[in-house]
């Protein structure tokens, strides 16, 4: 297979650019950030380890080519040329999505049409239609200031899809961004977790494959493995299970919602973290800190825009502080919320917050504290 390095554009969940460049260089990649990402050079294995390996990204688009056109007859030509059947096979239908900025044809719909039609028409392949469910490769092509350049959607189903969670909560997090919040307050894997409002238990799980050394895409499908160039022998290497780690119960969940725990349990025992998570139901003024050293509590509570009024938000929020003053000295507290008001109302010690980071139409930030 070629490896010839390209580009390999990261998409990020927009305001975690940073923690996932920093994901992807303790990988071996030298990131560039990016508005909406970051980009590493590599070859195709690298382009599965991405998708297999990242945490933080929602998505890998593969670099493929290009050419100048500066009319859409050009296009039509050069796109006839273009060495579609390296990477897309006959058999499985294509979508094009184009976007034209600054350029001499600046119609997207045109651009697209033409680009269907070369590589069905060169190609072989059938064209992906509205109503099709099943599986499709996606084409993306960009033209900018006359340059058009294509890039392959790898990934397919976006990557906070990890394949083994089938029950969410009311407002969940996502996966990429747990595990960006994780790192964000210096998450390693060996410290404790504990979330006092776990709903699905994303932050707990994503701490906990961490710790047991996990890859995020080891149970999913990825649109590579569609590609005419996708060698399932490497792929299985890449995805070789982990030597098995004997570790205590470090990843601890709370709600006070049973129906919350037995989610969190039910997902938990999919994803393989169940020998060292513990959910139990509860109240935040009940919560005890746990026996060893001190960790990390973190939790996405519940905030106006999400769940109405705000009113009662405030004293929920002043009886979690005052819980977490009290029993988890030494501990280091992290909030995700949009409201800087009920941040503040804790009157913990914060840091400066972090970036704003969209969320569910919503723009939220970590909030966090140094050992308390």
């Amino acid at each position: 297979m070629d490896n010839t390095s390209f580009d390999i554009f990261l998409v990020a969940t927009p305001g975690l650019e940073a923690p996932l460049a920093a994901e992807a260089a303790a990988l071996g990649w030298q990131p560039v950030i990016q508005p909406g990402g970051v980009t590493v050079q590599g070859g195709w294995t690298d382009v599965w380890r991405a998708n297999l390996c990242l945490r933080g990204a929602t998505r890998v688009l593969a670099r493929i080519g290009g050419f100048r056109a500066m009319h859409l007859a050009q296009l039509d030509k050069r796109a006839r040329k273009f060495p579609w059947g390296d990477l897309l096979p006959k058999d499985i239908p294509i979508r094009v999505e184009s976007v034209c900025r600054a350029s001499k044809i600046y119609h997207a719909g045109a651009a697209t049409q033409r680009i269907e039609r070369a590589i069905t028409e060169e190609l072989g392949a059938p064209l992906a239609q509205p109503s099709d469910s099943g599986p499709a490769i996606t084409v993306k092509a960009r033209i900018e200031d006359d340059l058009v350049t294509f890039s392959l959607d790898t990934t397919g189903e976006s990557l906070h899809k990890r394949g083994h969670k089938e029950a969410v909560a009311k407002a969940p997090m996502r996966e990429t961004m747990a595990a960006m919040f994780l790192a964000e307050m210096g998450y390693d894997g060996s410290q404790p977790v504990l979330d006092p409002m776990c709903g699905s238990g994303t932050f707990l799980l994503e701490a906990a494959e961490i710790a047991l050394g996990l890859l995020p895409g080891r149970s999913r499908g990825f649109a590579f493995q569609r590609f005419a160039n996708y060698d399932a022998a490497v792929f299985a290497r890449l995805n070789a299970a982990p030597a098995a780690r004997d570790l205590p119960v470090r990843f601890m969940g709370f709600d006070r919602d049973p129906g919350a725990i037995r989610m969190s349990e039910a997902n938990a025992a999919r994803a393989g973290v169940s020998a060292v998570t513990r959910f139990q139901a509860g109240q935040v003024t009940d919560l005890q800190r746990p026996d060893g050293p001190p960790g990390i509590v973190i939790v996405n509570p519940p905030y106006g825009a999400r769940i109405g009024n705000k009113g009662p938000l405030f004293g929920l929020h002043g009886q979690m502080a005052a819980v977490f003053r009290e029993r988890f000295q030494g501990w280091r507290i992290g909030i995700v919320t949009s409201e800087a008001g009920l941040a503040k109302a804790t009157a913990l010690p914060w840091k400066a917050p972090g970036p704003i980071v969209a969320h569910g139409g919503l723009k939220v930030r970590l909030w966090q504290t140094g050992p308390l």
